[in-house]
């Protein structure tokens, strides 16, 4: 695995996969930049979100388990002081699924939380990292 950040311009940078997949990262016009893309600490929540959610969605098909709305929210606040670091992180976990299957759904994200999400796993390590779930 391997990415590759190029400067644009300001603080503004293109990040590259080594499998050609691209995206932006910057930072706001109050930090000194253009606000073109969201900033690497915003990435790494999405980051979080998105491996988590795939987890989620592999062990729910697993499971036979319907649903057609997984949306995950990553809220966090930063320390005064640089490093400016996690304080904490509280996801929040919303989908469709029928109340019958809670339970497989709790389960599902427990083993992604535990188990096989990686970048939960390694940010656990610097802070707590706590879930809900709310039915929609």
């Amino acid at each position: 695995m391997k990415t590759t950040a190029k400067w644009k311009s300001a603080l503004a940078f293109d990040v590259m996969s080594d499998n050609h997949h691209s995206f932006q990262l910057d930072t706001t016009k109050d930090s000194g930049s253009l606000d073109s893309g969201m900033s690497p600490k915003q990435a790494l929540l999405g980051a979080l979100c998105t491996c988590s959610g795939m987890d989620v969605v592999g062990i729910l098909e697993k499971m036979k388990v319907s649903f057609s709305v997984l949306e995950i929210e990553a809220e966090t606040e930063q320390t005064e002081t640089h490093p400016k670091v996690f304080k904490w992180i509280k996801m929040k976990y919303k989908s469709n699924i029928a109340k019958e299957d809670i339970d497989k759904l709790t389960k599902a994200i427990e083993l992604s939380q535990e188990k096989y999400c990686g970048i939960s796993i390694m940010l656990k390590k610097h802070c707590a990292v706590t879930y809900t779930i709310e039915l929609v």
